[in-house]
């Protein structure tokens, strides 16, 4: 029993070094961060301005690297597949939890592939409808589709956006029977509800907000837990009756699986850093983007969340899994 224990000891003394020389070590070369998204877009701007101060406060150069298409799924097999080093890192998004819940098969899991590091940002979505109508509130809305089952069209961008779902979880969180119609973007929205072809849209503040701000497009309420600093005269969904529709978009960033718990907090650290200094904030805000730091462990349950929220939501509604 001795000699077993004094072999147990051992074993402890040459794993906890390993863990902690590996962090010391961090980083050792460049770090790339993969975007499943194309350059320009607020994804990859977002990477930019967070990785221009990860490299300043790591000492490292960090890459971006976009590998658009397949829903994620060319970047996340990308980061997936990687060293479980710290040195690859991969932007996920309220997006990855949709791909996870949506698609009946991944070539991964989300949740078993990667250990979150940090949330990036979050950005409101916002319910909408036609300035001159006749839906001054959402219980204006809400009493419109309840008086009149099946009558009322709600738009939102393409089938499995989180806008479509978030759209889905309104009609179940509210009880109502409405025709959730989805369009090839966000521009094709704009144009139904204010031509009339629509009673209402649900789609993520930014690319409304111009319209919005004209008076062409009233926002009836924010989807997420709280008011939109954009907007702060507009209730959140709860505040307006809606008690169960909670959701928003975010983005974060996350390494492969296995990769060692010191160096994700090394890595959480610098990015809470880097939301921190006023220019990123500055980037992230133009955008419309709302910085939000936290701990590893925030971004994994953020993740996870989601993921069973839209897989409910998704089965409520009887989405086809693609």
């Amino acid at each position: 029993m001795h000699r077993r224990h004094l072999l147990l000891a051992s074993a402890a003394t040459v794993f906890w070094p390993t863990g902690a020389m590996a962090a010391e070590k961090f980083p050792s070369k460049a770090i790339r961060i993969v975007v499943p998204n194309a350059p320009g877009g607020a994804a990859d701007i977002t990477s930019r301005a967070v990785g221009e101060h990860l490299a300043r406060t790591l000492g490292q150069p960090v890459v971006i690297e976009n590998k658009p298409g397949a829903g994620g799924v060319v970047a996340g097999q990308t980061v997936a597949s990687a060293a479980p080093d710290g040195h690859t890192l991969l932007l996920i998004s309220s997006g990855s939890a949709v791909s996870q819940a949506l698609f009946k098969s991944l070539p991964f899991d989300t949740l078993k592939a990667f250990t979150p590091v940090a949330t990036l940002a979050t950005f409101d979505l916002v319910i909408v409808a036609n300035e001159g109508g006749n839906y001054k509130s959402l219980g204006d809305l809400v009493n419109q589709a309840r008086s009149h089952p099946g009558k009322l069209n709600l738009g939102t961008p393409n089938i499995g956006t989180t806008q479509h779902l978030a759209a889905e979880l309104f009609k179940s969180a509210a009880g109502l029977d409405f025709q959730v119609v989805p369009f090839k973007g966000t521009p094709d929205v704009i144009t139904a509800i204010r031509s009339g072809q629509l009673d209402a849209g649900l789609d993520i503040l930014s690319p409304l907000l111009a319209q919005i701000q004209g008076q062409a497009l009233r926002p009836l309420a924010v989807t997420g837990a709280r008011r939109s600093r954009l907007l702060p005269d507009v209730p959140t969904a709860q505040e307006a009756g809606v008690k169960g529709l909670n959701a928003a978009s975010w983005n974060g960033l996350a390494v492969p699986a296995k990769t060692p718990p010191a160096i994700v907090e090394r890595l959480n650290k610098a990015v809470n850093a880097a939301l921190a200094d006023a220019g990123v904030r500055q980037k992230l805000e133009a955008l419309n983007l709302d910085p939000h730091p936290g701990s590893a462990r925030d971004a994994a349950e953020m993740l996870s969340g989601d993921i069973r929220r839209w897989s409910d939501v998704i089965a409520k509604a009887k989405i086809e899994r693609q």
